[in-house]
């Protein structure tokens, strides 16, 4: 008799989806690979329930755009047009003049100007 199988694990899951406002005009540059991205950064207010004494009231998310067409809308894009994100939350590797750093981002799979 075998022992039996392992319990299948639920498979990984790296889903985000944001709501919130623009917080300034979006960047485009191209990066030491060549490839061209555009970044900006949503702000995103944080629920009264959940947000603690002496915190920041709102979230500001970096948001990296490489596709063709999540760096179109997003480069059309102006400081407080509601935005929906949907992507990945990355951790991006890069050096500066005091060594290795990172941070993360939402890698955008899709950008979308909210009517309101």
């Amino acid at each position: 008799m075998s022992a039996p199988a392992p319990a299948e694990a639920p498979p990984d899951l790296n889903e985000v989806r944001l709501v919130g406002r623009v917080s300034g005009e979006p960047a485009e540059r191209v990066l030491p690979s060549g490839d061209p991205i555009v970044t900006l950064r949503v702000v995103v207010r944080r629920k009264a329930s959940t947000a603690r004494r002496n915190a920041a009231p709102v979230d500001t998310i970096d948001v990296a755009c490489f596709s063709a067409t999540t760096r179109r809308r997003a480069a059309a894009l102006t400081a407080d047009t509601v935005v929906e994100v949907e992507g990945s939350l990355r951790r991006r590797f890069f050096r500066t003049a005091q060594g290795a750093a990172s941070r993360y981002e939402v890698e955008a799979a899709s950008v979308r100007r909210v009517k309101g």
